[in-house]
């Protein structure tokens, strides 16, 4: 019994599994789209599990007089699992629910999600399924199809602390660990990327930085001698001595 709710229960410490406290999710079998989380409870937690047992009777007691017209069915679906066992359809529980009692929880209505402050969570990064909470639910039952047992109805969730991530997604630590190498820097080679990459073979080609070249030009005709100046800048007239012309002095002839 939580706040007078002989139906409802508040959880110790549990961990969270397939979360979907942000977005609400259509049910594999069809129906309204519902918030919803599955609670990993140590089977530890004795006091817990107590707890849900009770809620769990009062509900049947409840589903007597308003579901199922006075008698109590001789078998109900019961909502919490032994993740020690096995599902319904028979494949084992994942290795995150051993040593666990295993419940699903939904609702239409969103739940709160809050720090132990009673602050709102408002990062969607900070809800995820691994995370730990408190958390209350609601025990009641319902006969649909011709199906009877009792629901468990999600309230709201306090998380108490991080836990790792579930739901498959691995970090690029865990992915590369062991086999990263730190970049080379060595002047004269490019980096070796994947010579530490087991089934990787290829590498760059080596680097080698050569002396620049002496630069080439070719011989033009009546090209100057060495030692001889260069022809002047565009824009001026270029001096070129004229072979067999004898100085000119005044006074004295013209040849001798």
């Amino acid at each position: 019994m939580y706040q007078n709710d002989a139906q409802k229960v508040l959880t110790g410490e549990v961990r969270l599994s397939y979360a979907n406290l942000l977005q609400p999710r259509t049910p594999q079998n069809g129906g309204d789209p519902k918030y919803s989380v599955t609670l990993l409870i140590l089977k530890t937690d004795t006091a817990t599990k107590a707890d849900m047992d009770r809620s769990i009777q009062a509900a049947i007691q409840d589903g007597v007089g308003t579901k199922w017209h006075g008698h109590q069915p001789p078998q109900i679906h019961m909502p919490i699992h032994d993740g020690d066992g096995a599902k319904e359809n028979g494949e084992p529980f994942g290795d995150e629910c051993k040593g666990c009692w295993v419940i699903s929880a939904s609702s239409k209505q969103k739940p709160e999600v809050v720090e132990p402050t009673l602050q709102p969570i408002t990062s969607a990064s900070d809800i995820y399924s691994g995370m730990y909470a408190r958390v209350t639910v609601k025990f009641f039952a319902y006969d649909s199809n011709g199906k009877r047992g009792i629901g468990c109805g999600l309230g709201n969730v306090m998380k108490t602390r991080d836990g790792d991530a579930l739901g498959g997604h691995a970090s690029a630590k865990s992915d590369f660990e062991g086999i990263a190498q730190p970049v080379q820097t060595a002047a004269g080679a490019y980096p070796q990327a994947n010579a530490d990459i087991p089934g990787h073979t290829q590498q760059y080609p080596q680097y080698a930085p050569q002396a620049p070249a002496a630069p080439q030009y070719a011989a033009q005709p009546n090209e100057m001698p060495q030692g001889y100046p260069q022809a002047p800048a565009q824009g001026y007239q270029a001096y070129a001595p004229q072979q067999g012309a004898a100085p000119q002095y005044p006074g004295y002839p013209q040849q001798y």
